[in-house]
């Protein structure tokens, strides 16, 4: 064998072992690795884009509590998903961990986890960056007067994919440097808006207002029914952490790396947002004010309100800088996905979203069909006023059942399961069971109508896109793909992997 010139490290044996060529640029840091999740979660995004949704399904009680007790249950989602991860660092995360898993139908696993997975990494990119358009026209309209209308807000929608097209088109080492940027950006945005809205304002909200006051402005009779509606706020924002997994191969130190990613992005999100959540809710100087806001963001009116309107603009292009930052990186994590999902041949047209580009190193067509399936996601918007919240759904719903199918087959595998270096010992078990419980009852839960009487306007489209995401890859599955969908394939033996390699070396 001719590998003596430059001996493969440990984390090119082990995607060797797990069957694939080193085809991307693994130039990442265990940083950088962090940077994407912690990046996509973004509570300058998810926190602010459904506040108003908060607002009128809670209120602040619900905002201030149903993020540490949803941030919580997303920790142990995180852990589970982390041990798997340190098992199996590749491209492909969950429906691979599927794969793999299962005990007996492994392709049946993996396809199905693979497609739920790619719903939900389309829906989060089209909620990010709708609630980026969301943002800059409100911005817009109070800087040139720009109306909020439904057409601006899809004009702006659309651009936003474009730009974050074209920056993933340029390379990852470009994305990674703009993802470590985005974390101070994220930290210190966070810090100067809860700054700004502590020290400015000469009035607050007193403290059994922040974290007492319930509202109910959904037509629901139920309390209850209401207040665990208004968990989307929170559960929404902890979506897309499954980044670290999906840049694995592009990641130093893998096996340690991905974990590592997938935890912390989930606890200094919960920390940061707590504080972002609190400021903001302690700086409402007008409640019906901010609902009734005529840019339709109302964070935005709160920040105008409490700290004057050319503080205000500067508090919300920080904002809108953050979600821009954070639609980029889930342009990334989807590419690398559908770039995965394809090299194993299970999406339609597969030979041509797994293409490498050979002077960049990334998977261009997958990157543009993420952001073209992230533009059609959000078009409803044109004709129902709902369509970012059943967006929304649809994203916890997808990537949660994606997160947590892997969970379960690692339970059932028992003794069986080999962890990798990341590992949760004797907590493994109850950790699991706590994420799968929970994952289920969100399912439910989100699917449900948010506001009553039920129209055609507020209707809840969530169930109906999962439903045809779900009935296309059952129909695919049975009649064309349980024949030649084997699961994740193997690229080839090691000399054969070597020679991938060569050639993307020599061009």
């Amino acid at each position: 064998m001719s590998h003596e010139k430059t001996p493969l490290t440990d984390d090119e044996q082990r995607l060797h072992q797990l069957g694939y060529a080193q085809e991307l640029s693994r130039t990442m840091s265990g940083f950088s690795n962090f940077a994407v999740s912690f990046t996509i979660i973004s509570i300058l995004s998810g926190c602010l884009t459904l506040y108003g949704f908060g607002m009128n399904t809670g209120g602040p009680a619900m905002i201030v509590w149903g993020w540490p007790f949803v941030g919580l249950m997303t920790l142990f989602v995180g852990l589970a998903m982390a041990e798997v991860c340190s098992s199996y660092p590749t491209a492909g995360g969950l429906y691979y961990w599927a794969a793999k898993l299962a005990p007996s139908n492994g392709p049946a696993w993996s396809w199905f986890t693979g497609w739920f997975n790619f719903l939900g990494q389309v829906a989060v990119t089209a909620g990010i960056d709708f609630g980026a358009a969301f943002f800059l026209n409100a911005f817009l309209d109070l800087q040139f007067g720009f109306s909020a209308t439904p057409g601006h807000t899809i004009l702006l929608f659309g651009l936003i994919l474009l730009v974050h097209g074209l920056l993933n088109s340029l390379g990852v080492k470009l994305v990674a440097r703009l993802n470590d940027i985005s974390v101070w950006w994220h930290i210190v945005g966070v810090l100067f808006i809860v700054g700004a809205l502590v020290l400015l304002p000469d009035n607050h909200q007193s403290a059994g207002f922040v974290f007492g006051h319930f509202v109910n402005n959904t037509g629901w009779g139920s309390t209850l029914y209401v207040g665990l509606l208004g968990l989307l706020l929170a559960q929404y924002t902890f979506t897309g952490y499954d980044a670290s997994a999906h840049m694995t191969e592009e990641t130093h130190d893998a096996a340690r790396s991905g974990p590592r990613g997938i935890v912390m992005s989930i606890l200094v999100s919960l920390g940061a947002g707590w504080v972002l959540l609190i400021g903001l809710t302690f700086a409402i100087q007008s409640y019906e004010g901010a609902l009734d806001s005529k840019t339709g963001v109302p964070p935005a009116q709160i920040f105008i309100d409490a700290v004057g309107l050319t503080m205000g603009k500067i508090l919300l292009l920080v904002v809108i800088g953050a979600q821009l930052f954070c639609g980029m990186s889930s342009v990334t994590a989807n590419s690398r996905m559908i770039y995965a999902f394809s090299r194993d041949g299970a999406l339609p047209g597969s030979s041509l979203w797994h293409k490498i580009n050979s002077k960049t190193r990334t998977p261009t067509n997958a990157i543009w069909l993420a952001a073209g399936g992230a533009f059609l996601l959000g078009l409803p918007y044109l004709w129902n006023a709902t369509a970012y919240a059943a967006v929304t759904s649809i994203a916890v719903i997808g990537l949660y059942i994606a997160y947590v199918l892997p969970t379960l087959l690692r339970l059932v595998q028992g003794k069986n399961f080999k962890p990798g270096p990341w590992s949760l010992g004797r907590w493994s078990k109850p950790i699991g069971i706590i994420a799968i419980v929970w994952v289920a009852f969100i399912t439910v839960l989100f699917m449900l109508p948010q506001a009553s009487p039920v129209t055609g306007k507020n209707f809840n489209y969530t169930p109906i896109a999962v439903l045809v995401v779900l009935g296309f890859a059952s129909a695919y599955w049975f009649l064309s793909a349980r024949r030649w969908f084997t699961g994740p394939k193997v690229q080839g033996s090691e000399a054969e992997l070597a020679a991938i390699e060569r050639d993307l070396d020599v061009i």
